[in-house]
């Protein structure tokens, strides 16, 4: 266990509902590293309707990835923060080369390990249109986790809603745009790149995080 919690920055690499986010949830608390998520970042400064919310807004419902001078000045606002000084868990970033050239920059010499998640398309798309979202934070599935009351959260008892980027036709076009922009990181990453499969229980999957990060 020693040896993963020497780990500093963690990278997390996947096509969207590959389960990064449910994974890094619990390799935050193993790693003792606060998880980031770029999404999460994105859906923060939309809800405040900052100026950079707004601006980002507008790719993702589009489903496009979201420009990198946008991507770059949240993460690294986040990534100065104090809890962030022994490292970090970046889940969904980078996403181009171009941004893993500019992270490397600002990382210098901090030892970095990458985990590549893998799950076939059918698979991915039933995970991430199924989803359902409350405002409270709260998260279901049509399928897999669904309500007491269909349509509704268990806790606050609120309408449950469907992000915009979570439609089917969305959610392909995210895979396409990740194909063509973001697996060339595989290459970029190729000497420190470590496989994952997705396939399994969300607990089965972390053993194998587990086991190759210890690797």
């Amino acid at each position: 266990m020693q040896q993963i919690v020497t780990t500093r920055v963690v990278l997390l690499l996947g096509p969207p509902g590959c389960g990064k986010g449910t994974q890094a949830a619990q390799m935050s608390s193993v790693l003792r590293l606060p998880h980031i998520s770029t999404g999460d970042l994105f859906r923060d400064h939309i809800r405040k309707q900052t100026t950079l919310g707004k601006q980002a807004k507008t790719f993702i419902d589009a489903g496009k990835l979201v420009p990198d001078a946008l991507v770059l000045d949240m993460l690294f606002e986040r990534i100065s923060s104090e809890d962030c000084k022994l490292g970090y868990l970046l889940d969904g970033f980078p996403r181009t080369v171009p941004q893993a050239e500019a992270l490397q920059q600002r990382l210098g010499e901090t030892p970095v390990v990458v985990l590549s998640f893998s799950l076939p398309d059918k698979v991915l798309i039933e995970r991430i249109v199924g989803r359902l979202i409350c405002a409270c934070g709260k998260t279901y599935h049509r399928t897999f986790d669904p309500p007491q009351i269909p349509g509704f959260c268990n806790s606050c008892k609120q309408m449950l809603h469907q992000r915009p980027d979570d439609k089917e036709e969305v959610v392909r076009k995210r895979l396409q745009v990740y194909r063509l922009q973001t697996a060339p990181l595989l290459h970029f990453y190729r000497d420190q790149l470590r496989e994952v499969s997705s396939t399994g229980t969300k607990d089965e999957v972390f053993k194998q995080v587990l086991e190759v990060l210890q690797a």
